[in-house]
């Protein structure tokens, strides 16, 4: 209400000096002004004053690129999944919605997956027959013969896509491909002459510029939202391969794969998903970036399918702790915490404790970064990998491999290789170097803890050094140390060259 108030007021204020400088000017004996309306007088008004309102005009945008974004209708075929632990026994789960509703689809892929969301596929088998549903999206026209972008969940499984122009037309289209890794998919109509979009490039895109979303949340047609960039860059949890725009637009259910505008008009992402505990929109709503699903709609249009890169490492975030026991100035970079064997990086050099600073002269700054980077590689050609190693740089070179259902370069923060489940630790042994460095003769160092672990108190940078007074060089004395111990047990820790016995709970 206050954004609107000041906006009035703007304009109110622009017509009040129109006409005054026509009092004056009609007592000089000069032509009065034209009488304007409100409306001409905002456009009138000078840059400096319209920018002190604070809120942009989208208009112009809308009505410049509003037709170019189209409803699509998508028939399925689902499964009505009942849901354990829900206590209703209404095959939904915590959701308040039927399978059979045409929003069903929707939901699940907001929710599934996500930490603080809950989903129809949250634990259970089936109960009932095929039912046949319907769901609603949005998508945005990318060329004038037809070809559209929308998001993969949009059309997964569809039997029937129908696209609906603002105009009214409607056209049944073609899946020319669905890359469900990074939710996007290319759809065709056999049409001529149509309205397109304009592509930006969302790496010039900064946090806190405004931002633009139009599509159908709910069924609404060419809905227009709008928020500013939140985050860029953002990696969510089993979503390896997209650096997300983070936003906080409001985006709903039937928004999905409609674009994200900037104030140039341009699209720079396609809006995908949002984090909610509700089934509403709470602030947080993430777009994949449109120059990552144009790579994909030029592999899905020319070949089918989309080509990405492997390395083959998992990888997980740095910190301070991690950054001192490594000797680095401070954290950057991904941190390697396993090593598929055989695998392109295995073959290249890489170990487990190796930190990733960058991918041909790119540099990794968050561990979030690398799976993004890898999979835009080509399969084949040869990667500079400059990595920390024992307190100093080297360069490693790498054959990119190619992705079927590998890792790329997974940003696994519990390094799942090592992760030790009662105990809730994922640890790698020392290297001699850092034996050295801390005066010790063996030991594993904790690259993350969780569960029993951190509950007592166990952080990353931790040295494990006995499990009960058994001492524990590697990774199996430490599984067989836990799988001994009953409900309790007393770690043996060095931290900040001091060593400490930590009591841990099991149970």
């Amino acid at each position: 209400m206050k954004a609107r108030m000041l906006t009035r007021g703007a304009v109110a204020a622009a017509v009040v000096i129109a006409l005054s400088a026509g009092y004056v000017a009609g007592h000089r004996n000069v032509p009065a002004p034209q009488v304007i309306s409100p409306a001409q007088a905002a456009a009138m008004m000078p840059a400096e004053a319209a920018a002190k309102t604070g809120i942009p005009d989208f208009s112009g945008l809308v009505e410049t690129y509003g037709p170019a974004v189209v409803n699509i209708s998508a028939k399925h075929v689902v499964k009505q999944a009942s849901m354990r632990g829900n206590g209703n026994g209404n095959g939904n789960g915590q959701l308040p919605i039927d399978p059979s509703d045409p929003f069903y689809q929707f939901y699940r892929h907001f929710f599934d997956q996500m930490p603080g969301m809950q989903g129809p596929n949250g634990g259970g088998g089936d109960d009932g027959g095929d039912q046949p549903s319907a769901s609603l999206g949005s998508g945005f026209i990318v060329s004038g013969d037809g070809y559209i972008l929308t998001n993969a969940h949009v059309v997964d499984g569809a039997n029937v896509v129908t696209v609906k122009l603002t105009d009214k037309r409607e056209f049944k289209a073609k899946v020319v491909g669905a890359d469900k890794q990074s939710d996007v998919a290319v759809l065709k109509i056999d049409a001529k002459d149509l309205p397109t979009v304009k592509i930006g490039d969302p790496r010039a895109s900064k946090v806190g510029q405004w931002v633009v979303a139009i599509g159908s949340p709910y069924g609404f047609d060419n809905t227009v939202t709008s928020g500013i960039i939140s985050a860029k860059s953002r990696s969510l949890p089993n979503e390896n391969y997209t650096p997300f725009i983070q936003t906080d637009v409001p985006v709903n259910p039937g928004n999905s794969g409609g674009p994200l505008f900037n104030l140039q008009g341009e699209v720079i992402g396609i809006n995908s998903m949002i984090y909610s505990q509700t089934g509403g929109f709470q602030g947080l709503s993430f777009a994949i970036p449109i120059n990552e699903a144009i790579k994909v709609k030029d592999d899905l249009v020319k070949t089918g399918h989309v080509s990405r890169g492997r390395l083959g490492v998992a990888v997980q975030g740095m910190n301070q702790t991690l950054a001192d026991s490594f000797g680095m100035k401070k954290p950057q970079g991904a941190l390697v915490s396993s090593v598929d064997p055989g695998g392109p990086a295995a073959k290249g050099g890489l170990q487990p404790g190796d930190v990733i600073l960058s991918v041909n002269g790119t540099d990794v700054t968050d561990s979030s970064d690398l799976p993004s980077q890898i999979a835009g590689l080509k399969p084949g050609t040869q990667a500079d990998v400059k990595v920390w190693r024992d307190k100093s740089t080297k360069d490693v070179k790498v054959t990119i491999g190619s992705l079927s259902d590998a890792k790329v370069a997974s940003n696994d923060d519990r390094g799942p290789a090592q992760m030790q489940g009662r105990l809730g630790v994922a640890v790698r042994p020392l290297t001699p170097a850092e034996k050295s460095s801390a005066s010790v003769s063996h030991g594993l160092l904790v690259q993350d803890a969780g569960g029993a672990a951190a509950s007592a108190g166990i952080q990353p940078g931790d040295v494990i050094l006995a499990v009960n007074g058994r001492a524990v060089s590697n990774v199996d004395q430490l599984k067989q140390a836990v799988s001994a111990a009953g409900n309790s047990l007393a770690l043996l820790i060095q931290r900040d060259n001091a060593q400490i016995f930590v009591p841990v709970d099991l149970g």
